[in-house]
């Protein structure tokens, strides 16, 4: 008997299909759950308490560089012991989408690894060509496979010519650890819930603390997860926005500083358990400034510039990973089917680039989003207990708001 040949297109698609279809038929209960709004908790300029000296965008977050959507799938159910497979469940997605098409039309980009104790895949395209093509994925560190598989369901339903005409993406996903509140050997994630990250994907207001990626996050041993802000250039300088969103998972109680206070040397009760190792950091910035990798690099670099002003070290234990993308230099792709009588042939096109004796003002307002991006999910962030009773503290707010006065900083 005969064996006919399968397109890669045609394989790949069957494998995705059968990859959903098991999810799909084994989930029993909503796929997200909606973030809640708790009074009690407030961003940190809500609270008086305001970092650097530059404006912020309109909603203070990675969303107001035009054309950046953020979105969320939540998972955060169950109580009570650890069964491996069953919960409780503190895990989820976060997805930023830097345009509305960036496997078509990439972006400019760069990273920086403070310390390499983590890990986010599918940079080949960044390092080599120093352009990003895909969404960025934020989840924990035993979904990642898994959001991988999502994202690659997502792209073959977006882009049919994938297999055929066009070459295989590989998904750019980010993780880390959430071992303290969530059954990570369970994992629970599957191709769906990355998929409603995608489809809540919305520009405006970002929700920040235990949503999306950070479900199961802490951070200077209080509660973390997702945070985000923004920073405004002056008009004589472009006027471009620079936002950064991060994903908190890092720090010791005694380093937490806030705008020069030390807090956590102040708030020595509501601890985590001994023996919680969780020192991990996801930094992603953006901007509509026309900036080459190279300087978006130094824009990473300046990301953990605000990374330190909180107070971090960048343990041995850490995964400090940063990324920089700019909406602001677009290369579209040549490997897309082209119309017909187009020649495969490369068009020179004159760009306008960043004006380098600028970049100390994007240095800064990297720097004040990244610092001020986590303690938006510090201040954000709820009390969350997980597996086996694990408790991680909401930073108090109102006790916070007196220490800041006890230095003279409200």
């Amino acid at each position: 008997m005969s064996v006919q040949p399968i397109s890669r297109r045609k394989f790949l698609t069957q494998a995705t299909t059968a990859a959903l279809t098991l999810p799909l038929a084994l989930s029993g209960r909503g796929l997200c759950q909606s973030p809640r709004s708790l009074p009690t908790r407030r961003r940190l300029r809500e609270i008086g308490i305001v970092i650097g000296t530059l404006p912020t965008g309109k909603w203070n977050a990675i969303t107001d560089v035009p054309g950046v959507k953020v979105g969320h799938c939540t998972r955060n159910e169950g109580d009570g012991e650890l069964i491996i497979g069953r919960g409780p469940i503190r895990t989820g997605v976060t997805v930023i989408l830097p345009n509305d098409d960036v496997f078509r039309e990439n972006l400019t980009a760069g990273r920086f690894v403070m310390n390499g104790n983590g890990e986010m895949i599918g940079l080949g395209s960044v390092d080599q060509r120093g352009l990003l093509q895909s969404p960025v994925f934020l989840t924990d560190t035993s979904n990642i496979g898994r959001v991988m598989n999502g994202a690659m369901t997502w792209f073959l339903r977006t882009y049919p010519e994938i297999g055929d005409s066009m070459p295989v993406p590989v998904p750019l996903v980010a993780e880390t650890w959430a071992g303290f509140l969530h059954d990570v050997a369970g994992r629970h994630l599957n191709d769906e819930h990355v998929l409603a990250a995608i489809q809540d994907a919305q520009s405006g207001p970002v929700h920040e603390g235990a949503v999306g990626g950070g479900v199961g996050m802490v951070c200077y041993d209080f509660k973390g997860g997702i945070g985000t802000a923004s920073r405004v250039l002056p008009e004589r300088h472009g006027g471009y926005t620079i936002g950064v969103l991060v994903q908190t998972n890092h720090g010791s109680r005694e380093q937490l500083m806030i705008n020069g206070v030390p807090v956590g040397r102040e708030i020595s009760d509501l601890q985590t358990v001994e023996g919680k190792k969780s020192k991990s950091i996801l930094l992603i910035g953006a901007t509509n400034a026309p900036m080459i990798p190279s300087q978006l690099q130094r824009l990473c670099k300046r990301m953990a510039f605000g990374l330190a002003r909180t107070g971090a070290l960048s343990s041995h234990s850490s995964g400090d990973l940063l990324l920089f993308f700019s909406t602001g230099v677009k290369v579209k792709r040549h490997d897309f089917p082209l119309e017909k009588n187009k020649s495969n042939v490369g068009v020179m096109t004159e760009i306008e680039i960043f004006n380098d004796e600028w970049i100390t003002h994007a240095h800064q307002a990297a720097m004040e989003a990244a610092e001020e991006a986590i303690l938006n999910a510090l201040c954000m962030a709820e009390t969350t207990t997980g597996i086996n009773g694990n408790t991680a503290y909401a930073l108090p707010i109102e006790r916070l708001q007196g220490i800041m006065r006890k230095y003279g900083r409200l």
